[in-house]
């Protein structure tokens, strides 16, 4: 008998998810970010975020209605009301905070570099990279990473990882820095087999996790959403969604960047 899955079934049926007043939720995310968020052939935006989003909305019975929208508009058009949630692997900081509210935890990221097989490059310290040339993607936390411990290291930011793993691939920059996840992804297609992993993976300093963000009016929407993602993960749902996309454990924080760096 595997008391295991009947102590989690116990927990599910307990999770008690509170009522919100809207029938419909209106989740904002990115399609430039697989497999957490991208569009099919069909446009249709699919991935990990979108089917944690989707759980939820179950969870809550509610419907859930999807908005795709640009990376660094995405805080400014919740606050102005385009959308309900942000479900797009976005970091929980301090300096976010601020200005939304953020979800307990649905996974802990973690950056990584990425370097072409044939490129020399074989460490992930700053001291390897001096007068090298890393892409990333703007806006993101993995620049202030670069700023912070890469002094030596050119960067060079992207509207959309996408753009910077074409030009590693054709050789115009050296490296990419950006979350494993991401790139563990595209090195496992066609495109990637250009290059590998090269360093450790770390996670910016003071990031607590990834969450969904909420307006910070929106209490009752939040509380909904955290009781939705215990009764998910006490389910089972949450992990049979996680082991679509990852064969590993993704709610293990990495160690901070300045463990390794300082």
């Amino acid at each position: 008998m595997n008391y295991m899955k009947i102590i989690l079934a116990v927990i599910a049926t307990s999770v008690s998810v509170p009522a919100v007043a809207q029938d419909t939720v209106v989740m904002g995310s990115g399609g430039g970010y697989p497999p957490f968020g991208f569009f099919d052939a069909s446009g249709e935006l699919k991935g990990f975020d979108i089917d944690i989003g989707n759980a939820l909305c179950d969870a809550m019975e509610v419907t859930c209605t999807w908005v795709a929208t640009d990376w660094d508009g995405m805080i400014p058009a919740l606050n102005a009301n385009k959308f309900d949630t942000i479900i797009a692997s976005m970091a929980i900081t301090e300096e976010r905070s601020k200005v939304v509210s953020f979800t307990n935890p649905y996974y802990f990221n973690a950056a990584r570099l990425v370097a072409a097989k044939d490129s020399g490059i074989t460490g992930g310290m700053p001291a390897d990279l001096k007068g090298k040339t890393v892409g990333t993607q703007s806006g993101t936390l993995e620049v202030k990473i670069l700023e912070k411990y890469f002094p030596e290291t050119e960067v060079k930011l992207y509207a959309q990882l996408d753009d910077a793993l074409l030009d590693l691939g054709t050789g115009r920059i050296d490296l990419v820095l950006a979350s494993q996840f991401v790139i563990g992804d595209w090195l496992a297609k066609g495109d990637g087999a250009c290059c590998e992993f090269v360093g450790d993976a770390y996670r910016a300093d003071g990031v607590t996790g990834t969450g969904i963000a909420v307006r910070q009016s929106d209490t009752e929407l939040k509380d909904a959403l955290n009781a939705a993602l215990a009764k998910i993960v006490a389910n089972g749902t949450y992990d049979r969604i996680r082991a679509e996309y990852f064969d590993f454990d993704i709610m293990t924080p990495p160690k901070f960047a300045s463990e390794l760096f300082q």
